[in-house]
């Protein structure tokens, strides 16, 4: 059968969906995105996409196209229509259509579209096995921390990673490592402290970063955010990465170069279960 979408204010089969040509999002990336999962038919940390969405917008000047209370029913519908137990919600703001001028439109009427996707998220055979990462350098526009469509340059970097017969890359600037192209990224030091890079507009204020950082502090595992290089990734016991369907994905070689023994660490281990008991239970 096929899956119901949500498209300006209808639920409709995916083959009926229609976006006009002259939506900015098509033309411009002028838009933002949130990408919620799904556990046991219930969404994980909605309030912190909500949160995430409304500065995005803010920060774009894109006005919220719905109510907070209305964009929870349309995920949750949209979960109980396509009867999705574990898997995620797509979410995108655009400022809309208008006839093609670089100014923002006087009047803008955002769109807002959903869909859902079936994924398995808790038995991920990546998380037994671990990832392999090469580095690229970060080519992307400065304000990484509003969570844009603008994923080209990040598609091209799991393209490379792809030809280079690895899993995904970890992106660097000036010598450090800013975070992977679709996740965020930290390494567990030889004396088990946990570093990733601080917030600022050069990484994407992760969500299930928030969460595992949090899950980490409240464990007692100690906790530095802080830019690293490549080379202190590859010295280091374990590395890792989360985001929203990966959760926390342990990464066993940098570049070519094993960390430890080879498979996930032990501390990468201890966070994704932490993580995965903990979000079920604030699921909403």
């Amino acid at each position: 059968m096929s899956r119901i979408v949500y498209v300006n204010g209808e639920f409709l089969p995916e083959a009926e969906a229609k976006i006009s040509v002259f939506d900015r999002g098509f033309l411009f990336a002028d838009g933002v995105y949130e990408v919620t999962s799904v556990l046991g038919g219930k969404l994980i940390d909605f309030e912190g996409h909500r949160a995430r969405l409304h500065r995005s917008l803010t920060e774009l000047e894109i006005p919220a196209p719905v109510g907070d209370e209305e964009l929870l029913s349309i995920h949750r519908e949209l979960v109980e229509r396509n009867g999705i137990e574990e898997g995620m919600v797509y979410m995108q703001v655009t400022r809309g259509a208008a006839d093609r001028d670089f100014i923002y439109p006087a009047d803008p009427k955002p769109s807002l579209v959903l869909f859902t996707q079936v994924m398995s998220l808790t038995e991920s055979p990546k998380a037994e096995k671990g990832l392999n990462i090469v580095s690229i350098e970060d080519q992307r526009w400065a304000r990484r921390d509003i969570k844009t469509v603008q994923l080209l340059y990040p598609s091209m970097g799991k393209m490379a990673a792809k030809a280079a017969g690895a899993d995904d890359a970890w992106m660097v600037e000036e010598g450090a490592v800013t975070e992977g192209t679709s996740n965020n990224a930290y390494i567990v030091t030889r004396d088990g402290k946990i570093v990733t890079r601080q917030l600022s507009n050069a990484i994407l204020h992760g969500i299930t970063r928030k969460a595992v950082l949090r899950f980490a502090r409240e464990a007692q595992m100690v906790v530095e955010e802080r830019a690293f290089t490549i080379e202190e990734a590859q010295d280091a016991a374990e590395a890792f990465v989360t985001s929203a369907t990966t959760f926390v994905m342990p990464v066993v070689s940098i570049d070519g170069v094993t960390l430890g023994d080879g498979t996930p660490g032990p501390v990468t281990r201890r966070l994704r279960e932490i993580y995965l008991d903990e979000a079920q239970k604030l699921g909403v």
